[in-house]
């Protein structure tokens, strides 16, 4: 019964919620500022809504509709999603400006498309079971680093052994000298490693806050299956936040055009973020149906690139030598972005 109860009252806070961002929502009398024909159709509007295809005939353009969409895309997915895949694949920057420039009733919106792709690719990941472990341990992470790290130097004190023992630029040689090489790589890698080994290094700087840190590396230590599980199960959960931390990151490449305003980059982020999920979507499916790994990571490491140049360049009607420098821009942003949520899950882990 209480579940029925918040249900309601979550219903409620919706609507309200929506009537406060859009006030003339429902309203049947034509907005005056609304064009003389429907943005989405060009059918010459008689009301407030196209008699033809339906859309309303005053849009929007501020974050508070974006906010508006985001609440309606949670709830409401419109079975236009074939007609918007393809686009969004192949001509992501035609469908951003067409989005924008009013052809809403044509697509999916892009939250409605992100929170069905971040809702698939939980399922897709739980169905393949790419999740977290939970049997880890600090005390059994140390030990296991231990064992390697004297496999690593046995394997490293027998080459060595063998390459004094045989001719310089004999066969024999030269295989011991690569597998004393491989050793020692495994060695650095482990010494590494031991940078993460909160047992071993307690004065780990994470935020830069000693109470923010120290909380973070007491639960890893007391219980590290918990803790990548709370970061997986946030990472799901707030993946939304990848679009407010964007937004800024991509005005800055195109402040000084004042006809792109942040609904614009609002909607070229959301757009770009359901193409990259649905292709980690894709990738994981086809190494689970055992394609080659390395050729499926390769596609996976140049596909991104070539999307967002596309998407750049028709979705802000840029040149080729405007959309490569921001491209390159942009690429470093993307790595700060990562960063700054990495950074909000483990805060969020924290507490």
């Amino acid at each position: 019964m209480n579940d029925l109860f918040d249900g309601i009252g979550s219903a409620t806070q919706g609507g309200l919620f929506a009537r406060a961002l859009e006030p003339d929502s429902g309203a049947k009398a034509p907005h005056p500022d609304q064009p003389e024909q429907c943005l989405n159709c060009g059918t010459a509007l008689t009301g407030a809504y196209c008699h033809s295809c339906g859309q309303k005939g005053h849009l929007h353009r501020t974050i508070g509709a974006f906010m508006h969409d985001l609440v309606h895309g949670a709830f409401h997915f419109e079975g236009k999603f074939w007609r918007t895949l393809p686009m969004l694949l192949f001509k992501p920057g035609a469908l951003t400006r067409r989005y924008i420039d009013g052809e809403r009733a044509r697509f999916v919106s892009p939250m409605a498309l992100f929170l069905f792709s971040v809702f698939l690719m939980f399922a897709v990941f739980q169905m393949l079971g790419l999740t977290t472990p939970t049997d880890l341990n600090s005390s059994g992470i140390s030990s296991s680093m231990d064992t390697l790290q004297t496999a690593a130097q046995d394997d490293l004190d027998d080459a060595r052994s063998r390459m004094a023992a045989s001719e310089a630029g004999t066969p024999a040689h030269a295989e011991a000298e690569r597998e004393a090489a491989a050793a020692q790589e495994a060695l650095d890698g482990l010494a590494q490693a031991r940078v993460l080994d909160f047992e071993d290094n307690p004065d780990v700087t994470i935020f830069g806050i000693e109470s923010l840190d120290e909380g973070i590396v007491a639960k890893w230590r007391d219980n590290p299956g918990l803790m990548l599980y709370k970061l997986q199960a946030n990472a799901y959960k707030f993946s939304w936040l990848l679009i407010p931390i964007s937004i800024p990151f991509l005005w800055l490449l195109l402040f000084w055009k004042r006809r792109f305003k942040a609904y614009d980059h609002a909607i070229f982020v959301t757009y770009s973020l359901s193409f990259m999920t649905i292709l980690f979507i894709a990738a994981s499916l086809l190494i689970a149906a055992r394609l080659d790994a390395g050729l499926v990571v390769i596609t996976t490491m140049l596909v991104p690139p070539i999307h967002l140049y596309k998407q750049l360049r028709y979705a802000y009607d840029l040149s080729r030598f405007g959309t490569f420098w921001r491209l390159m821009v942009l690429s470093i942003f993307i790595w700060i972005i990562i960063l700054l949520f990495v950074q909000l899950l483990l805060l969020l882990g924290a507490f």
